[in-house]
């Protein structure tokens, strides 16, 4: 099962500073992300989700390479690249993997203008080594699935200076 961790920041670039720092992790095997977002709220109120993996790009990428095989079967590449990169942009567009766009969404229109949130889905992890690293980022708990001590835990960590 997956735990929901979402951390909130005073400015728009400290939560891309973590995502990027929680990748390193995941290269080194000390954690296992399911899916991580960057939301922010910009001066002007609208709020942005900064996905990991573009599924719509993905998608489209795919979608040509297939479109394109199976154009060259029915002797036309072109037309099959062209339906292929369609087809395979509007099946990543409608595609949700992780959490949930809508949530994320909801959540930013509360924050304040300039402001950011890190939303994590953590499949595994190994917490003393992931918490050691974290303790340079300032940021508070805003949402959690994890048990109240560990919780608990992670706002000390995130709270010290």
């Amino acid at each position: 099962m997956s735990d929901l961790v979402v951390i909130g920041f005073d400015d728009e670039h400290t939560a891309f500073e973590m995502r990027a720092e929680l990748v390193k992790m995941q290269k080194e095997y000390l954690l296992d992300m399911e899916d991580v977002v960057v939301v922010t709220k910009d001066d002007k109120g609208k709020v942005k989700l900064h996905q990991a993996i573009n599924l719509t790009a993905a998608g489209a990428a795919g979608g040509t390479f297939w479109g394109l095989l199976i154009g060259f079967i029915f002797l036309n590449p072109l037309v099959g690249a062209a339906v292929g990169a369609g087809a395979g942009a509007l099946s990543g567009k409608l595609s949700d993997l992780g959490i949930d766009d809508k949530f994320m969404k909801e959540l930013g229109e509360t924050f304040t203008p300039e402001t950011s949130a890190l939303c994590v889905l953590v499949r595994k992890a190994t917490p003393d080594k992931v918490l050691e690293r974290l303790k340079g980022f300032k940021g508070k708990v805003l949402k959690t699935s994890l048990t109240a001590d560990k919780e608990e835990e992670l706002q000390k960590v995130l709270g010290q200076a």
